[in-house]
């Protein structure tokens, strides 16, 4: 059986005892319902992993002792950064987690035209630090040692005046000249996803103007959560993880 895995924010260090955060202790006492001396993995997104075992319970906190440091990553070797128009509901939640799973290094929330939902302020930052928690824990269910990066929330056309990165980038149109499979092949990434409506034609005329270019996957129009998806799982499939080797 594998062990829990849970991600400590504070950096970490072989011997050391710590108390596990209040959600994840929470989470292990309540939920996995672990006992003293149940042997764990912590990471905590500088590189690697520890071996780690409880030694006290105390109500929700959680004493444990960290063990050996191992020197293992799951990061794919493509570089991929979603950039995706806020998503009404629990798509956003779903876009991230899955986002994760398929290796992403980088999230870029943007407010679009047609975004249904629209934040600002602190509750801009409430679902930021939302989503972050859900790229944890992406991450600890996925075997990641590394958390990727949620950006803060801004306006499409203010993210697409900032200087290019020198990715590739794309998005989606069932209608392109170009398949996403007739691209050579490369390792660095940023893929442009719109919300429920998709993107407004300024705005593609915007992206298309720094550099993001138009492929297709297929004749149909994917929904939102699950355009971003599909892309990322198809360029694992073509140039990165799921090739294998």
């Amino acid at each position: 059986m594998n062990r829990p895995r849970f991600y400590c924010r504070e950096a970490l260090a072989p011997g050391a005892c710590i108390d596990l955060p209040d959600p994840v202790a929470r989470h292990a006492v309540r939920v996995l319902r672990l006992p003293v001396g149940a042997l764990v993995v912590l990471f905590d997104g500088r590189a690697g992993e520890y071996d780690a075992r409880i030694e006290r319970i105390e109500k929700d906190r959680v004493v444990v002792a960290l063990g050996a440091w191992r020197d293992i990553e799951r990061e794919s070797g493509l570089r991929l950064t979603l950039i995706q128009a806020v998503q009404s509901g629990e798509k956003m939640d779903y876009t991230v987690q899955k986002a994760v799973e398929l290796g992403v290094v980088r999230i870029v929330p943007v407010d679009s035209r047609r975004s249904v939902t629209r934040l600002s302020g602190e509750r801009a930052a409430r679902r930021v630090a939302h989503w972050q928690g859900v790229a944890a824990a992406a991450c600890e269910q996925c075997g990641r040692n590394q958390v990727p990066q949620l950006a803060p929330l801004e306006k499409l056309e203010n993210w697409l005046a900032r200087p290019a990165s020198g990715a590739l980038r794309l998005i989606l149109a069932p209608d392109a000249e170009q398949s996403l499979g007739a691209l050579q092949p490369v390792r660095n990434v940023e893929l442009l996803i719109g919300a429920e409506g998709g993107l407004e034609p300024q705005e593609i005329v915007a992206a298309r103007q720094v550099g993001f270019q138009a492929v297709r996957m297929g004749p149909r129009i994917l929904r939102t959560e699950t355009a971003g998806i599909a892309a990322l799982a198809a360029m694992q499939a073509l140039w990165g993880d799921f090739r294998g080797g």
